[in-house]
C-alpha cells in the first residue's frame, strides 16, 4: 500500500517532467515564425528559435543513442561557429590609418530609389571618411536587384551628393550583384584610371561584413584596409553577425 500512494505521489511530478517540453515546443516556433517573415533583419534570430525546437523534439522522441550523436554534431558546430566568429569580429571596427586615395562603397537594398538602412549606415561612414580625408575618391558600387528603381550606385552617388560631397569624388559602378563583383569592377575602374588597387584601397561596409570583403579583396590581390560603418540596432547586427558565419565559410570552401 505504501509504495502505491509513493507512485502516486510520484505520478503528476512525472507527467510534470514529461509535458515540460511542450511549453518551448509551441513558443519558439511562433516566436521562429515572428522574426522570419513579421520583422526585417532577424532572419536568423528565427531559424535559430526553429533549431532549438528541433533539439527538444529530436531529444524528447529520439533514442538516446541517437540524441547523443546530435548533440555531439551540434557542440562541434557550435564551436567551429566561435571559431569563425573570432576574425569577423576582430575586424569589426576601422583599421588603424585608414586613408587611401580610393574608397569603396559596397551596395546594399534599395527600396525603389531609396537606400536601406543597412546602406545608408555605410553612406554614413564613407561620408564621414571623405569629409575626413578630402583627397580620396569614392566609388559607389552596386547594380540593380528586385524591387529597385535605380541602380544601388546611383542611390548611394544621389545620397553622398544630397549629404555634402561634391559630385566630382564620386565613381559610379552599376553592374555588381555579390560582394566579389562590387571588388571586382571597382578594381578594374582603378586600373582604368592608371592607378593600381593593391595598397590604395579602402572598403566601408557594414561592420560584420569587413572580414569577408577584405579576404575577398586579398583573394584578388589587393591588399586592402576596412572601414565599418555606423553600428544599426543591436539585435539586427547580431542577427547579421550569425549570417556572416556562413558567408565566411562559403567564401573558404569555395573561394567567394
Amino acid at each position: 500500500m505504501v509504495e502505491n500512494k509513493t507512485a502516486l505521489r510520484e505520478t503528476p511530478e512525472k507527467q510534470k517532467n514529461r509535458n515540460a517540453w511542450i511549453f518551448p515546443s509551441v513558443l519558439l516556433p511562433g516566436l521562429g515564425f515572428f522574426f522570419r517573415f513579421a520583422l526585417r533583419g532577424y532572419v536568423y534570430w528565427g531559424y535559430l528559435c526553429f533549431f532549438l525546437v528541433a533539439l527538444i523534439l529530436a531529444h524528447r522522441f529520439l533514442p538516446a543513442v541517437l540524441w547523443r550523436i546530435i548533440l555531439a554534431l551540434t557542440c562541434v558546430g557550435f564551436l567551429y561557429f566561435c571559431a569563425v566568429e573570432v576574425p569577423i569580429i576582430r575586424n569589426a571596427r576601422t583599421d588603424a590609418e585608414p586613408e587611401r586615395p580610393y574608397l569603396i562603397v559596397l551596395g546594399a537594398a534599395v527600396y525603389g530609389d531609396r537606400p536601406s538602412l543597412t546602406l545608408v549606415r555605410r553612406l554614413e561612414g564613407a561620408r564621414d571618411y571623405l569629409l575626413q580625408y578630402p583627397n580620396s575618391v569614392a566609388i559607389v558600387s552596386g547594380g540593380m536587384g528586385k524591387g529597385e528603381t535605380v541602380t544601388e550606385g546611383q542611390a548611394m552617388s544621389d545620397w553622398l551628393v544630397a549629404n555634402g560631397i561634391p559630385e566630382e569624388r564620386i565613381l559610379k559602378e552599376e553592374a555588381a550583384t555579390s560582394t566579389q563583383e562590387n571588388l571586382a569592377f571597382s578594381f578594374k575602374i582603378i586600373r582604368e584610371r592608371g592607378d593600381d588597387p593593391d595598397g590604395n584601397v579602402a572598403i566601408v561596409s557594414s561592420a560584420y561584413h569587413l572580414f569577408r570583403a577584405k579576404s575577398m579583396a586579398r583573394l584578388a590581390g589587393v591588399d586592402a584596409v576596412g572601414v565599418a560603418a555606423p553600428w544599426g540596432y543591436p539585435m539586427v547586427m547580431l542577427n547579421y553577425f550569425i549570417r556572416e558565419a556562413f558567408g565566411v565559410t562559403h567564401l573558404w570552401v569555395f573561394g567567394w
